[in-house]
C-alpha cells in the first residue's frame, strides 16, 4: 500500500506528515519507526498524523523511536501548514486537538514557506532538580540547565539521562543566555536525542529563565536550525517560526 506523505521542518525540526481522514488508523509505532529511520526510511524527528475525521483537525505525534509525545511547538506548525498544502484550505487560523489539549495556531503559508505562531497554553513551574535551573511541563516534560562550556556532549547527554530519569523522562534544554532578550539552547529530545529545535523546550527555556531573574518575559530562543520567539501576552505562551516545505514523498508501507 502506499501512503502519500510530506516532509516539513521548522527551524530544522523535522517532520514526516501523514493528512486525512482516518489516516491514524494507518499507522503505528513500528511504522513511525520506519519512516523517521535516516538510513533506511525517510528520516525525520517524528512522523505527525493529520487526522481530519469528525470534522476536526487532530494531531498525533509519534517521535523517532516509536513514543508518542503529548506536543510540539515546531511539529503542529508543520502538520497545519502540510494540512493547507493537502486540503486548499486557507483559513487563517485553526483550532487542532491534541494530548495536551485543543491549541489554536495561526499560519502565513506562501507557496513552500510560511511563519505560524501558536497559543501553547500554560507552561507550568514545577520543584527544580539540583543543579539544573528548572522544571518545566509544556504539555510535555522538560528540565532546563544551565550550559557549561566545559562539558562535552557525552557529558551532556549522560547528565540528561539522570534529570531526565528523576521526572519520569523529559526534554533537556541546555541554556546559553545572551543577553535580556535573547538565549540559546541546545536540545536533548526526548524519544529523539539531539535536534536542532524545540518549540515546546523553547517555552519551557523561556519562563524558566524570566523565572530566575535571567531574562524579559518575552524572548528569542536560539536553536541550532534557526530562531523561535516566545511570548507570554498572557497567562499562555505563544511560540512564533518558520515552517519549510522539503519534499511529496510516497511510501511504500507493507
Amino acid at each position: 500500500m502506499t501512503r502519500h506523505l510530506q516532509k516539513w521542518h521548522g527551524a530544522g525540526n523535522d517532520f514526516v506528515v501523514a493528512v486525512g481522514e482516518g489516516e491514524s488508523a494507518h499507522w503505528n509505532a513500528a511504522l513511525a519507526v520506519a519512516v523517521c529511520d535516516r538510513h533506511v526510511g525517510i528520516g525525520a524527528d517524528g512522523l505527525l498524523i493529520a487526522d481530519t475525521a469528525n470534522d476536526q483537525l487532530t494531531m498525533t505525534l509519534y517521535n523517532a523511536d516509536g513514543s508518542i509525545a503529548e506536543m510540539s511547538g515546531n511539529g503542529i506548525r508543520c502538520l497545519v501548514a502540510a494540512y493547507q498544502r493537502a486540503t486548499g484550505d486557507t483559513r487563517r487560523e485553526l483550532a487542532v486537538q491534541t494530548l495536551a489539549g485543543e491549541r489554536t495556531v495561526t499560519m502565513a503559508l506562501t507557496g513552500s514557506t510560511g511563519v505560524g505562531s501558536v497559543t501553547m497554553g500554560t507552561v507550568t513551574l514545577l520543584a527544580p532538580l539540583e543543579g539544573t535551573l528548572g522544571v518545566a511541563s509544556v504539555g510535555n516534560p522538560h528540565v532546563v540547565v544551565l550550559d557549561n562550556p566545559d562539558w562535552s556532549d557525552a557529558d551532556r547527554e549522560r547528565l540528561a539521562a539522570e534529570w531526565a530519569g528523576q521526572v519520569g523522562g523529559a526534554n533537556v534544554e541546555f541554556v546559553s543566555p545572551i543577553d535580556e532578550g535573547r538565549v540559546a539552547i541546545r536540545v536533548i529530545e526526548r524519544g529523539v536525542g539531539w535536534t536542532l529545535a524545540c518549540g515546546t523546550g523553547s517555552c519551557a527555556t523561556a519562563a524558566v529563565c524570566y523565572a530566575r531573574g535571567l531574562t524579559d518575559r518575552d524572548i528569542v530562543v536560539r536553536n541550532p536550525g534557526g530562531e523561535l520567539r516566545v511570548s507570554f501576552p498572557a497567562d499562555e505562551a505563544v511560540l512564533e517560526g518558520p515552517v519549510v516545505h522539503v519534499a511529496d514523498l510516497e511510501w511504500f508501507q507493507e
